[in-house]
Parts: structure tokens; sequence; C-alpha cells
């Protein structure tokens, strides 16, 4: 898959970073994109960080994109959600498909539902 200035668009807020033979998928965490979703479980201690959206995206994998399971790997910081690979295409099928699923509000309500949370230090 060729990575164009339209697939970039495609998959915002994300940000796609090739760094040698690494490719990866970012999210600065802010008080915007998707916070109403883990709003939703404030009380059990999602507050919407990097963990939180690493936790989400694991659930999204396990589920959805299980054949990626060997090839996705996440690297998440309190400010940042990030995912990567070595295989470049796999890593734009995948974040093609979470975005699209992040823009169902449905569809992510209820793969959140299912998220466990990662207690941090």
């Amino acid at each position: 898959m060729e990575i164009t200035e339209r697939f970039k668009k495609e998959i915002a807020p994300f940000l796609w970073v090739e760094q040698g033979e690494n490719v990866g998928v970012c999210l600065t965490v802010d008080d915007e994109y998707l916070q109403d979703v883990f709003a939703t479980r404030e009380e059990e201690g999602f507050i919407g960080n990097g963990y939180d959206w690493s936790s989400l995206a694991q659930v999204f994998l396990d589920e959805i994109c299980s054949d990626m399971q060997e090839k996705i790997h996440f690297d998440p910081e309190a400010d940042m959600f990030c995912a990567y690979s070595k295989d470049k295409e796999a890593l734009a099928n995948f974040i093609l498909q979470f975005k699209k699923a992040c823009e169902d509000k449905s569809f992510i309500l209820d793969l959140f539902s299912r998220t466990e949370y990662d207690e941090y230090d």
C-alpha cells in the first residue's frame, strides 16, 4: 500500500510515522477525540490516555483483526497511543479499520465495553 496524503488524511488524527524498518501510527492524546467514549467508564479509572487507547486497540485487534496479532504491537505512553510494525501493509490496514471503527460510535462503545482497565504506574 502506498502511503499518500489522502491516506494520511483518512487516518487523522492518527499520524503515520516511518522510521527505518519500522512503521508506526501515533495519536497524541488530548481532551477531544473520543474522550466522550472513555468518559463512559471514568468511574472504573479510564481517562482516555495512551494506555487506555492501547487497551481499546488491543480488543479491536483481538476481535476484528486477529490475523494481524503477531504483526501489530503497541507502545503507549501517558500522553500518546502508538502502534508499530515491521509490516507496513498490515499496519496500514489495521489503522484504516481501527479509524473506521472509531468513527462508528455504537460500534466503538460496544468494543469499549469489553476493554479491560490496565492499571499502569
